[in-house]
């Protein structure tokens, strides 16, 4: 079974190879040190290319130290690292987002940042250690957040303390994004003619609607320009038939 939560597709144009890099789902589900799948591996992949990459990023978390160390490999790639979240770059896989030289959002898209957690056992002092543990993660995590949005630490420990989930607006107004996916519109939707709103058509449409049901409502309403306002009362009594 391929335990790899990443995946590189390659296509090629007249001028340069585009590499993309896919990571999809629960970062290092199992392990990510196991024979088959380990930090050299994904090194290996990385490098196995040159030039600019773009990384999807569709993830609730998982592993922070895999995060952490996808984060240092992609920071310290030559080429120029672009991050693109489509869906959820949550906990860990927001780590991953931070390190793109660009990081843009869809427009439906979340980002997430929250405590790190662990499971502990032992006595009081067991305990402590994990605490202790637990605040160093904590700062570590913080060191990607800084680096990329330049806010204070305090206030990044605030919106960690209370798991803050953020929009694409409210990712680029933190610093977290630089921009939105924006979707590309046909040209033959930006001409004029496209978008112009004519009352006159509107009526029409709505008259003949009310044609096919009551017939002689086209007698009565057929003049040009009679304003939506003029016969709300009567779509009161029969929009339930149309």
């Amino acid at each position: 079974m391929d335990k790899r939560f990443w995946n590189w597709t390659e296509s090629a144009d007249d001028e340069s190879m585009e590499r993309t890099l896919t990571i999809n789902g629960t970062i290092a589900e199992e392990s990510w040190f196991d024979d088959d799948v380990t930090p050299e591996l994904f090194r290996n992949e990385l490098c196995a290319g040159d030039g600019d990459i773009t990384v999807w990023i569709n993830s609730p978390g998982g592993d922070c130290i895999a995060a952490a160390r996808i984060y240092n490999m992609l920071t310290e790639y030559s080429g120029r690292v672009t991050v693109k979240v489509d869906g959820l770059a949550a906990s860990a896989a927001s780590v991953i987002a931070m390190a793109g030289d660009k990081v843009l959002v869809s427009p439906v898209s979340m980002i997430m940042i929250h405590n790190p957690a662990t499971i502990a056992m032992g006595d009081h002092t067991d305990m402590q250690k994990a605490i202790d543990m637990l605040n160093e993660v904590k700062e570590s995590i913080m060191n990607a957040y800084a680096a990329k949005t330049g806010l204070s630490r305090a206030k990044l420990s605030r919106l960690m303390d209370e798991e803050t989930w953020m929009n694409a607006n409210r990712a680029v107004e933190l610093g977290f994004a630089d921009g939105i996916i924006e979707r590309a519109i046909p040209e033959s939707v930006t001409e004029n003619k496209a978008v112009q709103f004519s009352r006159h058509s509107v009526n029409t449409a709505l008259i003949n609607k009310l044609t096919a049901k009551f017939g002689d409502a086209k007698t009565e309403l057929q003049e040009q320009g009679t304003p939506a306002k003029d016969i709300i009362g009567r779509l009161d009594l029969i929009k339930k038939y149309i």
